[in-house]
């Protein structure tokens, strides 16, 4: 008997991270953000895009405020960066 807790990522960052995936995939460019990186640490499924959570229509607001919203982070921390901070604590 195993009762070890199988190692999975959290289901709402699975979603945010297959959604960023649909940004890049089906969202017309010019892209707000560009990660190919979450979907090949997640690799799912192959019908993943079938999904009912995963719908382009159902997804559309939330993709937009996913991607806004990382936008927003990573352009912060660069500018950050730049003024010569070291760290970035979540």
């Amino acid at each position: 008997m195993n009762d070890k807790p199988e190692a999975a990522p959290d289901s709402t960052a699975a979603r945010t991270a297959l959604r960023r995936a649909l940004h890049v995939q089906i969202d017309a460019p010019p892209h707000t953000l560009e990660d190919k990186v979450g979907l090949k640490l997640l690799a799912p499924a192959g019908d993943w895009h079938a999904r009912g959570d995963m719908d382009p229509q159902f997804t559309r607001p939330f993709r937009a405020s996913i991607v806004a919203r990382a936008r927003f982070i990573e352009d912060f921390v660069m500018e950050q960066a730049a003024q010569g901070f070291t760290q970035y604590v979540t």
